[in-house]
């Protein structure tokens, strides 16, 4: 196993109530749009697929689509969607599982790759996406772009949501190159407020494309979001797209 934190069957029977946003039409569109077309008429390999927010919707659209997801309960959601037949699923780490067949595309999405909370590991994602890849192939990773902008000297939390029912902030390890996210959630209407938390190895963009040439992968293309906005150093994520070279 990597350093990956193993999701509960508890967060994985919530996961996609919490996630109604990241499921709209407004969001998985132009993902589904961008990701259908560098797979051309491939098939697609998706690392960390979790309960198949996007790898279901994709295959519905035609395109063949292969999943590695390290949580068994993740897993087990995202079958009660799709039958093994119409979409596999490997239980292991992105790291270093390898499924049958060559792809067109293998792709990571919402900030997965951070869940590998080592820079030796997310080399070695790179080096599976490699391996996995036909020439000419792409390999694609969202990720947000480290918001160190905002941290003044001397600290080291920064809130991404404060809403009606969740508060959300990140607190950073500038050595370690580690956040952790805390989430208070209010579920019920008495009050209360659930505790969770993650850790994950932020990485800025150049380091990434870094990790894509020791895999031997070349940069195509980085946009700000899946419409193709334009990167520039105010976004606050980007979508990359490295490819095998033929």
């Amino acid at each position: 196993m990597t350093s990956s934190e193993l999701w509960t069957r508890a967060t994985a029977d919530r996961y996609d109530a919490e996630e109604t946003e990241m499921s709209s039409a407004a969001v998985l569109g132009p993902t589904l749009d961008f990701l259908a077309g560098l797979a051309g008429d491939g098939p697609a390999l998706e690392f960390a697929i979790g309960t198949g927010r996007v790898g279901v919707p994709l295959r519905r659209r035609g395109v063949p689509v292969v999943g590695i997801e390290l949580s068994e309960h993740m897993a087990a959601v995202l079958r009660r969607k799709i039958d093994e037949s119409e979409l596999p699923v490997t239980i292991g780490d992105m790291a270093t599982t390898v499924v049958p067949g060559e792809f067109t595309l293998v792709y990571l999405v919402y900030n997965t790759i951070s869940n590998l909370l080592t820079q030796e590991e997310q080399v070695e994602c790179f080096r599976n996406a490699a391996r996995h890849l036909r020439p000419g192939g792409r390999f694609v990773i969202e990720l947000g772009v480290p918001p160190l902008r905002l941290l003044p000297p001397g600290q080291v939390a920064v809130p991404f949501d404060v809403s009606e029912r969740h508060l959300g902030f990140d607190t950073f390890d500038l050595v370690e190159q580690v956040l952790v996210s805390h989430h208070l959630t209010r579920d019920g209407d008495d009050g209360r407020y659930r505790r969770d938390s993650s850790r994950h190895r932020y990485a800025w963009p150049a380091e990434l494309d870094l990790m894509a040439r020791i895999a031997g992968l070349q940069l195509e293309r980085r946009v700000a979001d899946w419409d193709g906005t334009p990167f520039t150093q105010d976004s606050a994520k980007h979508i990359s797209v490295w490819r095998k070279p033929a």
